[in-house]
């Protein structure tokens, strides 16, 4: 799930991608929407994760939903200058 792809306006400095299996993982979506302090990410009715589409440039780069998801499976982009943040 890229959050960029799916509303190219919307992400102007920074995009998230989150693998698919963790997005629909009840747990970890409940999980990175408690941990994210400027709200990216919600949690969907069917308990699956939501990134807030315009939340996305408020993001801190805190690093915080890094650590509460396993290795590898979500990727921080900074749009603005063409690196990234992962684990």
């Amino acid at each position: 799930m890229t959050a960029a792809a799916e509303h190219p306006l919307t992400a102007v400095f920074i995009d998230v991608e989150v693998e698919d299996a963790i997005a629909k993982d009840p747990e970890i979506a409940a999980r990175l929407e408690e941990v994210c302090p400027v709200d990216i990410f919600a949690t969907r009715d069917d308990r699956t994760l939501e990134i807030v589409q315009e939340n996305l440039d408020e993001c801190v780069l805190c690093e915080l939903c890094l650590q509460a998801a396993p290795q590898g499976t979500i990727e921080v982009k900074k749009l603005y200058d063409g690196t990234s943040l992962k684990r």
